[in-house]
């Protein structure tokens, strides 16, 4: 037990803050991103929409390295985009933290938008028919009338998103490489521990990502659940 305390204390702490860091980052970005989608997407009635929802649902089917690889030959400095970015602006947008948040926001953008737009769709027309009527806009509507309505399906995007990323190891592999301090996350290196025949560390970070993420979404759905039963009480 002292030997499994000691180890647990020796542990290099850098992966999960990266993980952590990424998954944060990256929900808040598609937080901003995904809101309006959603709602448009919830709301029209156009011929592109299923179009939209397919693009939008693709990195739920697509493999994670096919992902990473266009994310790479579109980002690195031999195209326009990150050509553009290296000549200007001199910002590499392959192999650091910050193309790993480019790429996360792209594979974890299914896991916000759907959520979102499943909420919206259930909202109360009448509700949102009755906030117009009243003079607001509809960024208005969204924030002070849909978003209060729809707490738990919110909170579930966000964890659902920040889950999502931190577990990523594919895209992560394809467009950062494993770059202690910049983009080695808590995936990698377990892959890595397992790589060496390290099973002890692996099995260490494994644990300690299991229990991160049990205790999480656990807590998201106490939270729903208790949710569901005041909306019911009230009702």
């Amino acid at each position: 037990m002292k030997e499994l305390f000691f180890l647990i204390s020796e542990l290099n702490y850098q992966p999960f803050i990266l993980s952590f860091k990424l998954a944060a980052l990256t929900s808040i970005i598609l937080f901003s991103l995904c809101l309006p989608l959603a709602w448009y997407l919830s709301q029209t009635k156009s011929k592109i929409k299923p179009y939209l929802e397919a693009i939008s649902a693709l990195p739920i089917v697509l493999p994670p390295s096919v992902i990473g690889f266009y994310i790479l030959i579109s980002l690195s400095p031999t195209s326009a985009i990150g050509g553009f970015f290296n000549d200007v602006f001199g910002i590499s947008l392959v192999f650091n933290f910050s193309s790993l948040v480019i790429a996360s926001c792209f594979y974890s953008l299914p896991f916000m938008v759907q959520p979102l737009q499943s909420a919206f769709e259930k909202l109360n027309q009448n509700m949102l028919d009755a906030s117009y009527l009243a003079g607001k806009s509809t960024l208005e509507t969204i924030i002070r009338v849909a978003l209060p309505n729809m707490k738990p399906a919110v909170l579930s995007a966000f964890v659902i998103t920040f889950a999502h990323t931190v577990g990523e190891f594919g895209v992560v592999l394809m467009i950062g490489g494993s770059i202690e301090g910049e983009t080695k996350v808590a995936s990698l290196a377990i892959y890595e521990f397992v790589e060496v025949l390290d099973y002890q560390s692996a099995h260490i970070y494994s644990f300690i990502m299991l229990a991160l993420s049990f205790i999480v979404l656990l807590g998201v759905y106490i939270f729903n659940a208790k949710s569901k039963k005041r909306f019911g009480e009230f009702i």
